[in-house]
């Protein structure tokens, strides 16, 4: 044992280094993780074209994709952020009452289906975007789109 005793530091760090001009600056979304995870899939499926552009760069960039793609992720946060916004604009009641469910259910989705698919009907009635969940098995409904689900309470 070490006779040195621990000190904790409760104070925040901040980097308050500027970045390079050639990066474009971009507000941050701001939200926590329940509301990024009620948007996710109508985020993944605007966003694509963006997220796929990121992805590559850092399998580019040998390691340093942080740093020589913060210009594709600048665009992937300004990307995520419309989506909010307007998910804020045309769907208030809806996402509100989704993430809200997320929030108080441990972010179990199962557990928030009724709420979800309040939400979806919105976002593709005014916005126009479908939310499709990769590896769906063909010829089965996916797990959004059922009627009754099994384990869920609501």
């Amino acid at each position: 044992m070490s006779a040195r005793q621990p000190r904790f530091n409760r104070d925040n760090l901040i980097d308050t280094t500027p970045l390079p001009d050639h990066i474009p600056k971009v507000q941050e979304l701001g939200a926590s993780s329940a509301p990024l995870l009620s948007a996710s899939f109508f985020i993944g499926a605007r966003c694509k074209a963006y997220n796929d552009d990121y992805m590559m760069c850092k399998n580019e960039a040998n390691g340093r994709g942080e740093f020589d793609c913060m210009k594709e992720g600048r665009k992937v946060t300004r990307c995520a952020a419309s989506v909010i916004k307007d998910l804020n604009e045309h769907c208030l009641d809806e996402f509100r009452a989704h993430w809200q469910c997320l929030d108080n259910q441990n972010q179990q989705l199962w557990n928030c289906r009724s709420a979800e698919r309040k939400l979806n009907k919105c976002v593709f009635d005014k916005l126009k975007l479908e939310k499709t969940i990769p590896d769906t098995p063909k010829g089965e409904t996916p797990v959004h789109l059922r009627v009754k689900n099994t384990f869920a309470k609501n």
